[in-house]
């Protein structure tokens, strides 16, 4: 059309994509590669092909058992190289300079952090006045109902639709509620559009294990009930609530109940049997795990066979508290058979995504959850491989 052109190639290219060019131009090796970058190797594969077809000319010479660079590969390396590790450093200053996010960040989460082994009730207390400090995104509707008898929140950004998003909070199983996490229930429905559910699971340790994950169940089966194509079914969890997440997918496989269409885990927490002796957390787990068996697969998803689990989206930070863990579920999910992708944030918080209203990786993390949400389920596939 004669008033729109394409944007010149250097505007075009993502940043993704070049280093996912540097990446296995380095390696010399797609399978290395897409692990160093966590990613599958067609997706890889994908964005290589996305920036020679913006560049205009072949980067890599393809065969069976190797890959080597043409000339205009090796041209773009020489520069790429240099050009992501300034890329680096000037974020990495800039980051220095901007020291307050982190700091606010940091001081929000002090009021959480144990002085002195407070109370559960100080603790559940300083918990949701961490939550209480985030605004609920403007627009944003809040409905009780019961699903399925468990008290929970609909959330919606202005009309609701059909609930279709159902989101497990954190909180280590002994705090947070659905009245708590109203923002980051806002901020995942604004920004994907869907109707979110949020159940206010029962605690430990006045619930212990399976309290939560029995509501969970019921609050899922409840959406089944609405008429909920499962297919269009997305389940989320933030810490404690990822973990819950897996564990919910896993008694719909024994249940014999349908899996939803995807699953979205936002620093999920699940090492829930081993967690390191002394810790804060070790001593909240405890309380949720009692005397129950390590070994139950609905405890423990790493003796569970999550084959057969939908696409997942992963996410985390370089600095979490839980990133081995994460890493670990993301490789054994991955040995499975599971389409699952894993996404870093140069960020040093748990939970980041809390910080959506100031802490710009927290809202490009959540426009990432709604891109993966939003696309199609052959999309999905086609992406993860």
């Amino acid at each position: 059309m004669p008033g729109l052109r394409p944007l010149p190639a250097t505007d075009a290219i993502e940043l993704k994509h070049l280093r996912a060019f540097v990446a296995v131009a380095t390696e010399l090796n797609f399978g290395r590669a897409a692990a160093r970058l966590y990613v599958s190797q067609p997706a890889l594969s994908r964005q290589i092909q996305a920036l020679e077809r913006l560049i205009g000319c072949p980067l890599l010479l393809r065969s069976t058992h190797r890959v080597e660079l043409t000339l205009a590969g090796e041209a773009l390396l020489g520069t790429a190289v240099p050009l992501l590790a300034d890329l680096d450093d000037a974020v990495a200053l800039t980051r220095s300079a901007g020291g307050e996010v982190a700091a606010r960040v940091a001081q929000l989460w002090d009021g959480v952090a144990e002085d002195g082994k407070p109370g559960l009730p100080q603790m559940r207390e300083a918990y949701e006045a961490l939550n209480a400090q985030f605004p609920v995104p403007e627009g944003t509707r809040v409905r009780p109902v019961q699903a399925g008898g468990v008290s929970a929140l609909v959330v919606s950004a202005g009309a609701a639709g059909p609930p279709r998003l159902l989101h497990l909070h954190g909180g280590g199983f002994i705090s947070g509620s659905a009245f708590g996490y109203r923002p980051l229930a806002g901020a995942l429905a604004a920004a994907t559009g869907a109707t979110v559910v949020l159940p206010d699971y029962r605690l430990a340790p006045e619930h212990p294990f399976p309290a939560a994950l029995d509501d969970a169940f019921v609050a899922y089966r409840w959406l089944l009930d609405q008429g909920a194509d499962p297919s269009e079914l997305v389940i989320s969890g933030d810490s404690a609530g990822g973990g819950l997440a897996v564990s919910l997918m896993v008694k719909l496989a024994r249940e014999g109940l349908p899996q939803p269409g995807r699953a979205v885990l936002l620093c999920p927490s699940v090492n829930v049997v081993d967690p390191p002796d002394g810790t804060p957390v070790a001593r909240w787990l405890s309380l949720y795990v009692g005397e129950h068996p390590h070994t139950d697969p609905l405890l423990n998803v790493f003796e569970a066979d999550l084959s057969g689990l939908p696409p997942l989206l992963v996410q985390s930070g370089t600095s979490d508290t839980v990133l081995h863990e994460t890493r670990r579920f993301v490789d054994y999910a991955a040995e499975h058979g599971v389409d699952v992708r894993f996404d870093l944030y140069p960020v040093g918080t748990h939970v980041f995504h809390l910080f959506w209203s100031f802490l710009p990786e927290a809202a490009a993390a959540l426009e990432q959850v709604a891109e993966f949400v939003r696309s199609p389920a052959t999309d999905i596939a086609a992406e993860a491989g």
